[in-house]
């Protein structure tokens, strides 16, 4: 499961893995560009686009405990909502990564409160005792300057 923009890692990994899917959640429809890459790159059967706010979307899917991954990159306020419902796709032993949870240092200032801060605080703030998930934060730096990417192990 997918909730973000159009990524590198989907095209190329499931150009190897002959049973592999995405549920791609989508606030706005794919550009053409973005159908044509992956037809062109034949994954266009693996794809599925489900249009609509993800808050919404996300608790329709019943495939629970299916998805091996799930990768959250979207509007931060929500990010614990989101973080729930892939927890309750996402098998034992599966991996649910939640990006950019640095946010240039910002979360850790008190006195920045902005939603997307908030947001990602409480996530932060509910792993502290989620006995389901083993989770830890990767700093990544680059020329956009630091940020971070959430590495959470369904137990």
């Amino acid at each position: 499961m997918e909730r973000c923009t159009h990524s590198n890692w989907t095209r190329s990994t499931l150009r190897y893995v002959s049973r592999a899917r995405v549920v791609y959640l989508r606030l706005t429809d794919l550009d053409q560009v973005a159908r044509a890459n992956f037809a062109r790159a034949g994954l266009a059967d693996k794809i599925q686009v489900i249009l609509g706010p993800a808050v919404e979307t996300l608790p329709s899917l019943t495939e629970e405990g299916t998805f091996d991954l799930a990768f959250i990159d979207a509007d931060k306020e929500n990010n614990l909502e989101y973080f729930k419902e892939a927890k309750r796709l996402v098998r034992h032993g599966g991996v649910i990564l939640v990006d950019n949870v640095v946010r240039q240092g910002r979360v850790a200032q008190p006195e920045i409160t902005d939603s997307g801060v908030q947001g990602v605080r409480r996530l932060l703030e509910f792993l502290r005792t989620d006995t389901e998930v083993e989770a830890t934060t990767l700093a990544t730096v680059g020329e956009k300057g630091y940020d971070g990417l959430l590495y959470a192990l369904k137990l």
